[in-house]
């Protein structure tokens, strides 16, 4: 199974491609995480920011692989547990389909890859900046694949 983290932005820190690139290359062949960046719309002075992310929300849409289930990161989705990430994760391996994840920019999501969206998942009522998204997913998604194959990563009883 492929698992697409479909993230608005580019050029990001050194920190941020350094830990998302850790977790991913954990991962194994039965489970890889691979990202997909979208450029963000333009932001500077006196920008049309809901145009800006109509385009980022098109070009996502327009990026997710055929038949992927696509679950929108988003503060008002579901928030799981790492152990109910973990059950979550061994369905969708069980199912054969891909997945697709989508974090928006500093806005958010456009409201059309929220209607596309299979789902919803919140990674906490706070408000993370979209970069660092990307290293809590990788590393979240190693640690409930650690659960299910029973490794030591993950120790929390």
């Amino acid at each position: 199974m492929n698992i697409y983290l479909v993230s608005v932005g580019n050029r990001m820190p050194r920190w941020v491609t350094d830990g998302y690139e850790e977790y991913a290359r954990r991962l194994p062949a039965e489970c890889t995480l691979q990202l997909i960046e979208i450029a963000p719309g333009h932001r500077g002075k006196n920008a049309d920011i809901a145009r800006a992310m109509r385009d980022e929300g098109e070009r996502m849409l327009k990026s997710i692989p055929k038949g992927c289930r696509v679950l929108a990161l988003d503060v008002t989705g579901s928030a799981w547990s790492t152990e109910r990430l973990s059950g979550k994760l061994e369905q969708w391996m069980s199912d054969g389909r891909d997945i697709a994840l989508l974090v928006g920019g500093p806005e958010g999501l456009a409201h059309e890859c929220l209607q596309r969206a299979d789902g919803r998942w919140s990674l906490s009522p706070l408000t993370l900046p979209h970069p660092l998204v990307r290293v809590v997913v990788s590393e979240q998604l190693y640690r409930a694949w650690s659960m299910i194959r029973n490794h030591p990563y993950h120790r929390a009883g």
